[in-house]
């Protein structure tokens, strides 16, 4: 069976949800943690190491690892002001409903309950008044749905795939990733407490076969065991070295609830969209 048959199923919609900033979504407030838990909020894998063998290289778990003056000036990015509106631009289940922007984009993908909106709100949990669909049901985006950061970049929350997904969601993302010129990154997302699934699998392959830049990313590490959390890192990594090609070196580990990693993944995306070179001495 291919990729975009397994990637087909149905789908439902869920309430807006206008709230409060999180206490640990900015630096600011996240600095009156102990030195241990805010090295730990920044860089979630920071937790695991001491339960790595010796022989394995840590290194590759640490690619992408800016340092504080980093995360705050991607911060600003995810801040709004009267100069740098964030907001909910548009939906489209259609190529042609797309809207024509210039700027950066960046998408995000995963399974039907993988977390995927619930992240996105804690990457604009800096921006309450952001728009984002969020439901316990699973399958309630049936749309791409663009958020515009300023004049700095656009972010996609793609449907799910698996359970619920929308009949036409081949015909619908497809396009989106194989034809989006201003496409720099897609975050393939993955359930911590599942890892790597046969859908998992058809978004890779496809995402391979469109020889476009993606990444991986666990969700829900809170609800995951610490073990059984080192031993998905370390089979995605395995697996990203031996059967990927456009997929980035290291996995991004997250929780939205506790808001670990979120942090690092805004200046990852505030990197990869161009709006922010790291300094020279990473931490």
């Amino acid at each position: 069976m291919s990729a975009r048959v397994l990637l087909r199923f149905r789908s439902a919609a869920g309430p807006v949800s206008r709230r409060h900033a999180h206490q640990l979504a900015s630096l600011s407030q996240a600095a009156r943690l102990s030195e241990k838990k805010l090295k730990g909020l920044l860089y979630p894998f920071s937790d695991l190491e001491a339960h790595l063998s010796r022989q394995v290289d840590q290194r590759r778990f640490r690619l992408f690892q800016p340092n504080m003056e980093d995360l705050e000036r991607a911060e600003k990015l995810f801040t709004p002001s009267p100069k740098h509106h964030i907001l909910y631009s548009t939906s489209a289940v259609r190529a042609e409903h797309m809207p024509e922007l210039a700027q950066p984009e960046v998408c995000f993908i995963g399974r039907s309950n993988v977390g995927k909106s619930s992240l996105i709100r804690a990457l604009f949990s800096l921006a309450p008044e952001v728009e984002v669909r969020v439901s316990k049901t699973p399958g309630h985006t049936r749309k791409l749905n663009f958020f515009t950061v300023g004049k700095a970049f656009t972010l996609v929350d793609m449907p799910g795939y698996g359970h619920r997904a929308p009949k036409d969601f081949v015909d619908m993302v497809e396009p989106y990733l194989q034809e989006r010129q201003n496409l720099v990154r897609t975050f393939l997302l993955v359930d911590g407490g599942a890892g790597l699934q046969k859908l998992d699998l058809a978004a890779v392959e496809m995402c391979e076969e469109f020889g476009i830049p993606y990444v991986l990313v666990v969700t829900k590490i809170d609800r995951t065991r610490q073990g059984a959390l080192l031993t998905l890192l370390l089979q995605l990594h395995d697996f990203i070295k031996n059967q990927t090609s456009t997929c980035f070196a290291q996995p991004f580990i997250v929780s939205s609830v506790q808001y670990s990693g979120v942090h690092l993944l805004r200046c990852f995306i505030a990197h990869v969209t161009g709006n922010l070179q790291l300094s020279s001495k990473p931490t």
